[in-house]
């Protein structure tokens, strides 16, 4: 079975190329060292069979707005890059210029403006072009319209004795449900299927009061996180190493409960051998790495602790604009573009 693999030795060279070591006063071995000839005996030529051979993506649970996955075989650099193009470089639309017609809220309408350009807007970005910084007006093509048009008035069926202030007043809080979308030109036929608007429609953006009111003309346009990150299409993207822990002898009794209670709920079972109770690790992918073993002086020479270095286990959540699969893949385009562009001005500059 794969524990049997696990637990045969590596040789040195091995867990250095491979794993990060968790020390207890510090993280050995963090750096990428299987450059070619850095290692007498092994050959690391970069060659693309055998990286297909090697790597591999596993979805291991995925929902709308939240994707997680395993990226193996590929170096930190490339998982890197992913990550930060999720956060800064997928374009989405978001809320841009705020024109105020009326504001007798109490809300100031630079803050209005700044709390209007955070809801996360439901629209295609793929759909749309980015709008030329020279353009005051949009045009279909590029900008969404959305207005948000709201009055308090008095209840006049409040009861008379009370001080509530969601019985005595109508429309008293304005949420982002309240913004309603403008179609500009065609756009009300090409996006008839696609709702566009807030994501969530139950934001709070203000409250008001009897003769306050809010009348205001939004223009959504595309852009990316680089910019601002009202435009990050991910609520949160990141990645860390999976876990490896490795028992260097059997550990049994009191021992066995007390390491099974260092770790993570469900990485250490208590198996029963013999009539022993003897600690087997069986889910390492869940611990936290928090290293507590390492304070218990009788247990810390029993077991080992790393991290494998190729095994990048992903988290990407969604702001709900599109679903996290989606995100990903263009990211990937994202950074093939941008390698396209990259060879593109090379052969240029070899014109040159």
């Amino acid at each position: 079975g794969i524990t049997a693999k696990m637990a045969a030795p590596m040789s040195n060279v091995d867990e250095i190329r491979d794993r990060v070591i968790l020390g207890e006063f510090g993280v050995r071995n963090v750096h990428t060292t299987d450059y070619p000839g850095n290692y007498p005996g092994y050959d690391d030529t970069w060659d693309l069979e055998k990286f297909k051979k090697n790597f591999r993506i596993d979805i291991v649970h995925s929902d709308e707005n939240m994707l997680e996955f395993d990226m193996i075989g590929i170096d930190a650099a490339i998982a890197n890059a992913f990550r930060r193009i999720l956060l800064a470089e997928v374009p989405t639309m978001a809320i841009e210029k705020v024109f105020v017609y009326n504001n007798t809220s109490i809300i100031q309408d630079e803050i209005l403006a700044h709390r209007l350009g955070l809801v996360p807007i439901k629209a295609d970005p793929r759909l749309f072009e980015y709008r030329n910084p020279e353009d005051q007006e949009g045009t279909e093509i590029d900008t969404i319209q959305l207005q948000l048009k709201v009055k308090c008035t008095r209840n006049p069926r409040a009861p008379k004795d009370s001080s509530d202030p969601k019985e005595l007043y109508l429309n008293h809080m304005v949420y982002s449900g309240d913004i309603k979308w403008l179609p500009i030109g065609n756009q009300a036929d090409v996006f008839a299927d696609a709702k566009i608007g807030p994501v969530h429609g139950d934001i709070l953006l203000a409250q008001l009061r009897p003769g306050q009111e809010l009348d205001i003309v939004m223009h959504c346009v595309k852009g990316i996180g680089k910019d601002h990150a009202k435009f990050s299409p991910v609520a949160t993207a990141s990645y860390r190493l999976l876990p490896e822990i490795t028992l260097l002898q059997t550990i049994e009794g009191e021992q066995a409960e007390r390491l099974k209670r260092c770790f993570s709920p469900g990485v250490i079972e208590i198996q029963n051998v013999n009539g022993r109770k003897v600690a087997k690790v069986v889910n390492s992918r869940l611990d936290t790495c928090s290293r507590e073993v390492l304070r218990h002086d009788d247990l810390k020479s029993l077991v080992k602790l790393g991290r494998v270095r190729d095994h990048f286990i992903f988290s990407v959540e969604s702001t709900g604009i599109l679903p996290a699969d989606v995100l990903v893949t263009e990211a990937i385009n994202v950074l093939i573009s941008k390698c396209q562009k990259f060879l593109t001005e090379l052969d240029a500059a070899e014109m040159d």
